[in-house]
Order: C-alpha cells, then sequence, then structure tokens
C-alpha cells in the first residue's frame, strides 16, 4: 500500500491550491480526495471536492453556507474520477471560486 499526498499552487497564485491524496494498493486506487481551496478574507475554504469518502466517487461542491451539492460518478473507477477532478479543478477553478464569492455576497 502507498499513501501519495501533496498540495499544488493553481496557476502561481498564493491564494488558490488543491489537495491531492490517494491510496494506491496492487496498482489499484482504494480511496482519494482531490480538493479545491481558496484563501479568502484570511480563511482557507473549501469549495470543490472529488472523493471516495462514505462510499463510491462523488464530487461535492461546498457553498458559503456550509450546504453541499454532491454529484454522484456511478460507472467510474476511482481512478477515473481521481483523473477527472484534477483535470476539473485545474481547469475550472477560476469559475469555482468566482461562483463561491458571488454566493457569500449574497448571504451577507
Amino acid at each position: 500500500m502507498t499513501v501519495t499526498r501533496f498540495i499544488v499552487p493553481l496557476q502561481g497564485s498564493s491564494s488558490d491550491r488543491y489537495r491531492h491524496f490517494h491510496i494506491l494498493e496492487e496498482r489499484t486506487i482504494k480511496e482519494f480526495t482531490i480538493q479545491y481551496e481558496s484563501e479568502i478574507d484570511g480563511k482557507w475554504c473549501e469549495i470543490v471536492r472529488y472523493d471516495t469518502a462514505h462510499g463510491p466517487p462523488h464530487k461535492d461542491t461546498i457553498h458559503p453556507d456550509g450546504t453541499v451539492s454532491k454529484e454522484e460518478f456511478p460507472y467510474y473507477t476511482n481512478a477515473e474520477v481521481l483523473s477527472f477532478g484534477q483535470n476539473d479543478i485545474r481547469k475550472n477553478w477560476k469559475k469555482y471560486r468566482e461562483q463561491y464569492e458571488n454566493e457569500m455576497r449574497k448571504h451577507q
């Protein structure tokens, strides 16, 4: 069993990053978390997370009020969703941050 963890700054930003964690066992991804985080008003906020917590691979979109929207991937392997999540976050993190900040403003 191999455990891998690292944090990747996004496009040179010091206030946007994604956190990568996975467990590889016999060439199979057993568990993983790919989480986009942004530092907003001096606090790191979880915004989008792909993971295998509590069952099959899924995507959580975390809202400023603490609610979570969930999207499931029932026909994909853990490795496929891990790769998809990394690519999605790298490509769309600015959009996710903008949506999160817009929601924050609406609830002030």
